[in-house]
């Protein structure tokens, strides 16, 4: 017989069904937060509260077990819930779980939107924003849970900031099936000055297309200065050879036009991608071709090399686009932070940057693996067509050992 029961109490008391409101009443003992226990006060047992220590909280449920535990969760306790804390603590066999309608559900319900097709995200207590980045990338419906840091105003900054603004509206539903529920549409520039309760959930809903970011785009697909670009075909191989994948954290160092950094964030979904370009007047073409793409997860920063490595998160690849007389110590720097098993490439087309990037990785203990790519394109010539060369690019590449 299972001793706990997690009972989803949907919005409030008036969604808790016969089943969940018998296995409150049967309860020995109930558990939760100070506001779901609150609604309960005519219960006669006593109650677990919730506080900051979560699994302190759980050890008390568990020591509490034998006596029979509700314990009360908000919305659908499997749905980004504590439902899966309870039976990882307890077991399956211990615990029963009854759903109840989502927050989600709920919005979407008020908001007049079907949620079929919708993502989910939570922002609640969490500092990565890869899971939102890859959602909004992925899908035209998204809904997020918020917390007090992470809430409607600094969503809405966010996409100010990244310049996404105008691909979403979101919709804000507050203190949902309370007296002083409020639910309603706003832009981000609306959303940015508002004060909103700290219970609340977002919908983010699609209102306009980027352009198409795709793998191996031509040079005059970015906007870049003076044809200080990598060319695509250069771009394909240095991205094959980087080996990206899934949550990788990944630097464009020298970005430039950004244009590495774009589509490596295409193959690592989830993860981070950070450019970094010196020079101001970059730095804004980098920010208006990830405007341009709908590219908000490239995370863009200005600074000069080596210095500006410091603050970064450790990289699992790094992209080095040149970097004249101070690639060395560029080099050495990123090398340093480089995780374990990570990938360093460097595109360079000096000889003397050529000889510089090799020595470098030898002196770090690194194989050094070396790859030229010539390329020609055709061009018209007197009523034909001819193969006009490209400038050779090399790229060279060291790995980090994985008990390094």
């Amino acid at each position: 017989m299972n001793r706990v029961t997690v009972v989803g109490l949907g919005l409030g008391r008036a969604d808790l069904t016969p089943r969940g409101l018998a296995a409150i009443e049967s309860a020995r003992v109930l558990a939760g937060g100070e506001r779901l226990l609150a609604w309960f006060p005519e219960h006669p047992g006593p109650k677990l509260r919730l506080k900051f220590n979560l699994a302190e909280w759980l050890e008390q449920v568990a020591q509490a077990a034998d006596q029979g535990v509700a314990v009360l969760a908000s919305g659908d306790p499997g749905f980004y819930g504590v439902a899966a804390k309870v039976i990882e603590r307890l077991g399956r066999d211990a615990v029963t779980v009854l759903p109840n309608v989502t927050a989600m559900a709920a919005a979407c319900a008020r908001l007049g939107l079907a949620w079929q097709e919708a993502r989910a995200v939570s922002l609640h207590g969490r500092d990565d924003q890869g899971p939102l980045w890859r959602a909004l990338g992925e899908a035209d419906l998204v809904a997020a849970y918020t917390d007090p840091r992470h809430g409607p105003a600094w969503l809405a900054g966010l996409l100010i900031e990244r310049g996404q603004a105008a691909y979403w509206r979101l919709g804000v539903a507050q203190d949902l099936g309370a007296a002083e529920e409020r639910v309603g549409w706003f832009t981000s520039e609306e959303a940015v000055g508002e004060s909103f309760s700290d219970l609340n959930l977002v919908v983010l809903e699609r209102v306009a297309r980027p352009r198409t970011l795709r793998l191996g785009a031509p040079e005059d697909a970015f906007a870049h200065q003076a044809g200080l670009i990598t060319k695509a075909e250069a771009r394909c191989a240095a991205l094959g050879l980087m080996e990206l994948g899934p949550g990788l954290t990944v630097w464009d160092l020298g970005a430039g036009s950004g244009s590495v950094g774009l589509e490596a964030g295409l193959l690592c979904p989830g993860g981070r991608v950070i450019a970094v370009e010196a020079d101001p007047a970059r730095v804004e073409l980098i920010q208006a071709n990830r405007a341009s793409f709908g590219a908000g997860w490239l995370e863009v920063r200005q600074a000069r090399l080596p210095e500006g490595l410091a603050e970064l998160p450790a990289p699992d690849r790094v992209f080095i686009g040149g970097g004249g007389e101070g690639l060395g110590a560029i080099m050495e720097a990123a090398w340093a932070r480089l995780r374990p098993g990570g990938v360093l490439l460097v595109s360079l087309v000096r000889l003397e940057s050529l000889a510089r990037a090799r020595a470098t990785l030898a002196g770090l203990g690194a194989a050094v693996e070396t790859t030229q790519i010539q390329v020609g394109r055709g061009a018209a010539l007197t009523g034909g067509e001819y193969l006009k060369a490209l400038n050779p690019v090399w790229l060279v590449r060291g790995r980090r050992e994985e008990n390094s």
